[in-house]
Order: C-alpha cells, then sequence, then structure tokens
C-alpha cells in the first residue's frame, strides 16, 4: 500500500498528533512515576499535551474525509 494512502492527505497534521501523543504519554509518566519537586506540573503538562493531541487527531480526520460528487448534489 501506498504511504500517502495510509497517511492521507495532512502528513503533518498526523506527524503533530502523534508527536504529542508521545510527548505527553513521557510527561505524564515522568510527573506520575518520578520523585520531583514539581510532580505536579509535569501530570497537569502531560495531560494537556494529550488534550492537544487530540484536537489534531480531530483535525486531521475531519480534513482526510472524502465525499463523492453523488453525494454532494443536493435536491431542493
Amino acid at each position: 500500500m501506498k504511504f500517502s494512502r495510509i497517511v492521507g492527505r495532512c502528513a503533518f497534521i498526523l506527524f503533530l498528533a502523534i508527536l504529542l501523543d508521545i510527548i505527553g504519554i513521557i510527561i505524564l509518566l515522568l510527573g506520575i512515576f518520578s520523585n520531583f519537586s514539581y510532580w505536579d506540573f509535569l501530570i497537569y503538562s502531560g495531560a494537556a499535551a494529550l488534550m492537544l493531541s487530540v484536537v489534531f487527531w480531530i483535525f486531521w480526520y475531519t480534513f482526510n474525509v472524502e465525499v463523492s460528487y453523488e453525494e454532494l448534489e443536493l435536491d431542493f
């Protein structure tokens, strides 16, 4: 299968979503399992990164929805 068929038309948005997922999980787990004095900041910022990644996932999915021309015809 071609790479562009798997990724879709918005490869940059997909890359940002995956990158924020990875960064958010790492920061979140670092805040949970570490013994830093600022562990709460790490937990909140990791959760915020994951929440932002969900926004990019929604953008990526929305921008890749394809509607055929037959479905776009509106009969009034």
